[in-house]
């Protein structure tokens, strides 16, 4: 599996009629920050940066935990971005924002 720290920009869109939607993204964002990953919340999704297999499973832990927190249907936009022989780093894009 790949070794190198990735980016993985996850967007969840959770429905629920019982819920607000902005209140199940929170408990997605909470889940993130227990992972001790390290992540950037943006407006419209949430950059992690990890390996491969610390961050898919991740994912799969979200959309189990929103579904057992009231979510009735929900959309996920992930992006993925890797390299073959270095690590990508929230930092290397973001450093002159910041």
């Amino acid at each position: 599996m790949m070794m190198n720290k990735i980016n993985v920009a996850l967007q969840v869109l959770p429905v629920s009629s019982k819920k607000d939607s902005y209140d199940l993204v929170d408990i997605a964002i909470a889940e993130i920050e227990k992972s001790g990953l390290k992540y950037k919340v943006c407006p419209f999704e949430t950059v992690i940066e990890g390996t491969f297999d610390e961050i898919m499973p991740l994912v799969g832990r979200i959309h189990e935990l929103l579904y057992a927190s009231g979510a009735e249907k929900m959309m996920c936009y992930i992006k993925i971005q890797s390299s073959n022989n270095q690590d990508v780093l929230i930092e290397d894009k973001m450093h002159k924002y910041e």
